[in-house]
């Protein structure tokens, strides 16, 4: 009896993780593994770029987990450099750009994300870049040695804000364009205003609520200028921090059911809803949030991970189900530590809830310690329960990590004064005698309680 063939479509976290997981749990004569990779690599550290190009990571490889040949080696198939153009999921076969046809049985999509990019002219000229592949990377640093002195941003979020302080940290002039008000649009706005705050004492400027029109080039063809409503912004170097979507157009054009977040629908084993022997995981497919059970499409390499290990057990025969997401990330710019997780006030309040914030600065450590540096947390609860519905952190070096003891407990559904009664560590080093996390769930216990 031949074995069973699982086909994986993309080779990075999600991809790669199913890979594994399916193949701990079934040898190569149960199960043959071919994994396609558009790239030259697998299994890379997207977020690692920004600190390579900053010279944080000063060897591209550190970036890279495993290779094909190590995939190898565990008797899974890796192809780089082969890209999937054409799904017939009734018939199980895949057409590749080389135009060759393989069959499967079971289908592992994770073709991932694609980064946001404005329909404004001048956006495909050289001198603009993503920050998606090794490749891109690769180019940025290229554009900096070559002499490139001043970058513009093109967006807040964690990539934009790593980016920036790459850039800075490389001798450039940096400005950063926001369509949005404050960066970090998934912070509140109190907490948005401490980042832009940070970012101007760094020397990076900042300029908000200026959606880009186009990108000016100059005789050579290449960018020379953000333009905006409010003005232009000279530059020799572009980078696109704009979010990502999901990448779906090899799964739509197959009739795969795409949800209500443009990314593929799947059930919690990962399975897609409308074909029962193929699996989506990563940025490509949509997941549900764990307080509101709302779909929603958020892309992060935990995320995809997790999910991808998911849909190879299934596959090896192992039940598995992903428990949904917070949304929990944290990012930094210059000392500035920056961590989110649950809903913030906006999203709270959309929801339905009958929201209470409360916000509280403190230190990172006690206050007579070497290098205590400020904090500032802020907590989002319901108003009638006192369930914990989100957390942010903003603070100096030691604030950030912090924001995983608040995705604990809004993940375990505990009250502020749950949170507040909890034993957590102390000495002198690491944290006041009352932590700042602590310090600002007894605050919204106590208003709770009148």
């Amino acid at each position: 009896m031949s074995a069973e063939r699982l086909l994986v479509v993309g080779g990075d976290a999600a991809g790669m993780s199913a890979a594994a997981a399916a193949r701990r749990l079934r040898d190569a004569s149960d199960l043959a593994i071919t994994v396609l990779e558009q790239g030259p690599e697998v299994s890379y550290s997207a977020c690692g770029i920004p600190y390579w190009v900053g010279d944080v990571v000063g060897d591209r490889d550190r970036l890279i987990a495993r290779t094909p040949q190590e995939f190898a080696a565990r008797d899974i198939e890796v192809r780089t450099g082969t890209r999937a153009e054409e799904l017939d999921l009734d018939a199980g076969t895949v057409r590749t750009g080389g135009g060759e046809t393989l069959g499967f049985d079971r289908m592992v999509v994770a073709t991932g994300g694609r980064p946001l990019r404005p329909d404004v002219p001048g956006l495909d000229a050289p001198g603009v870049h993503g920050v998606h592949r090794l490749a891109d990377g690769a180019d940025i640093r290229a554009a900096v040695a070559a002499g490139a002195r001043r970058a513009v941003v093109l967006g807040g979020g964690y990539i934009g804000l790593e980016m920036a302080e790459a850039l800075q940290a490389r001798g450039l002039e940096v400005t950063v364009v926001l369509a949005d008000d404050l960066p970090m649009s998934l912070l509140d706005a109190d907490m948005g205003e401490r980042i832009c705050k940070a970012m101007g004492d760094m020397g990076i400027e900042v300029q908000p609520g200026q959606p880009v029109r186009a990108i000016e080039t100059g005789a050579d063809g290449a960018a020379r200028a953000v333009t905006t409503d409010a003005g232009s912004y000279p530059c020799d170097l572009v980078v696109l921090g704009l979010g990502m979507g999901p990448e779906v157009e090899l799964a739509r054009a197959a009739g795969l059911r795409i949800g209500e977040t443009g990314a593929i629908e799947v059930d919690r084993t990962q399975r897609s809803r409308s074909h029962e022997h193929v699996y989506a995981a990563g940025d490509c497919s949509q997941t549900f949030h764990r307080l509101t059970g709302e779909a929603v499409h958020v892309a992060l390499g935990t995320h995809a991970n997790k999910q991808g290990r998911v849909a190879g057990s299934v596959i090896g025969g192992q039940a598995a189900r992903f428990a949904g997401v917070l949304g929990t990330a944290l990012t930094k710019v210059g000392d500035l530590e920056i961590g989110r997780t649950g809903l913030c006030s906006g999203q709270a309040a959309a929801a339905g809830y009958d929201i209470r914030t409360e916000t509280i600065e403190g230190t990172t450590r006690a206050g007579y310690f070497p290098g205590a540096e400020p904090i500032t947390v802020k907590l989002v609860s319901d108003s009638g329960s006192g369930q914990l519905l989100g957390g942010q952190v903003v603070g100096g070096p030691g604030a950030g990590k912090r924001i995983d003891v608040l995705a604990t407990a809004i993940w375990a559904g505990l009250t502020a004064e749950e949170l507040a009664g909890s034993d957590l560590s102390y000495a002198p080093p690491f944290s006041p005698v009352y932590d700042p996390v602590v310090v600002a769930a007894r605050v919204a216990s106590r208003v709770e309680q009148g």
